[in-house]
């Protein structure tokens, strides 16, 4: 049986040193978040040894599985971008033609004033319709003029083509045209070959 003397020499056999690093450590782990979740999770047990300090002690014994799923990276990209465009586009544009059908609403008709000529666009109703069709698609009197300007191309092309096949043929038929069908010759090789044939016929002694 030992007595309380024993048992104070044990004790203050202990380094303060150790102590105090013992201290210092239950101090910390008292204020750090982390072993607070790991303790509250089951995966870190706090334990006194002996010595009055504390020890952490790792326990994994529970049986933890993960799960394989396939990915939602694409679905949850998708939603984003969905959300995204939604409140980009069709918010606003919901609050515009709800805006412009209470407080602006369609046109009435009305006689026209002596000497204005209304434009394209003034003669749909619904105020959307209107601005569409002026800024953005093309009034019935420009359609025409484009198709008449079309058709005036192709026409001016097929003349063109005519007159190059009616030329092609007189070049053709005369052969008189420096063009398409004449081989220009140079001078410098024509005197070179008249002077070579009559070296031959000097040499050959015939006239």
């Amino acid at each position: 049986m030992t007595t309380g003397k024993e048992r104070l020499g044990r004790r203050s056999s202990i380094p303060p040193k150790f102590v105090l690093i013992a201290n210092l450590l239950r101090a910390f782990a008292s204020k750090v978040n982390l072993p607070k979740n790991a303790i509250n999770q089951g995966i870190l047990v706090l334990r006194s040894n002996p010595n009055n300090a504390l020890q952490v002690v790792r326990q994994m014994s529970e049986h933890r599985t993960m799960h394989i799923k396939p990915s939602r990276w694409s679905w949850n990209r998708f939603k984003d971008f969905m959300h995204f465009y939604i409140m980009l586009g069709a918010i606003p544009a919901a609050l515009v033609i709800t805006y412009i059908n209470l407080f602006i609403g369609p046109a009435r008709l009305a006689e026209i004033p002596e000497g204005y000529v209304p434009e394209a666009h003034e003669y749909f109703p619904h105020p959307i319709t209107r601005w569409l069709t002026k800024h953005v698609q093309k009034s019935y009197q420009q359609e025409y003029e484009l198709m008449c300007h079309h058709i005036y191309e192709i026409e001016y092309e097929q003349k063109l083509r005519q007159a190059e096949n009616r030329i092609k043929r007189k070049m053709a038929e005369k052969q008189d045209t420096q063009a398409y069908y004449y081989q220009p010759v140079s001078s410098r090789y024509e005197r070179s070959i008249r002077d070579n044939a009559q070296a031959d016929l000097e040499i050959s002694g015939s006239v």
